[in-house]
């Protein structure tokens, strides 16, 4: 595990992606989040919807340029505290998603924050 800034951290997991190979000009990336307070979990998922789209309650996926992805990184801390957790996992390379129950159709679009 190594550390980011204070109190957050990177965790590998054993994924097939190789990251020097890789070179790609967006990276896909899946937010999972548990805020404690109402307010601010409402003010995070506002927050998300400018990068992509609900999966699930306390889910977002984006596909994301690296200059989105590096914005993202930098602001989502704001929101989290001691008693909050907040993860961020960037998927590279390919990956396989399977989806039980209910399912939302989405459209991918190209997010562009101003």
């Amino acid at each position: 595990m190594d550390t980011l800034k204070e109190g957050n951290f990177l965790e590998d997991y054993f994924f097939d992606t190789y990251t020097d190979e890789v070179k790609e000009s967006k990276v896909y990336v899946l937010i999972i989040y548990d805020i404690v307070d109402d307010r601010k979990r409402n003010r995070l998922a506002k927050f998300l919807q400018g990068y992509g789209f609900r999966i699930q309650k306390s889910a977002f996926e984006a596909m994301l340029t690296i200059k989105l992805y590096n914005q993202l990184q930098k602001e989502i801390g704001k929101f989290a505290t001691d008693e909050d957790s907040i993860r961020v996992y960037r998927i590279i390379g390919k990956g396989q998603v399977t989806c039980y129950g209910m399912q939302d159709v989405t459209e991918e679009n190209e997010v562009i924050i101003i």
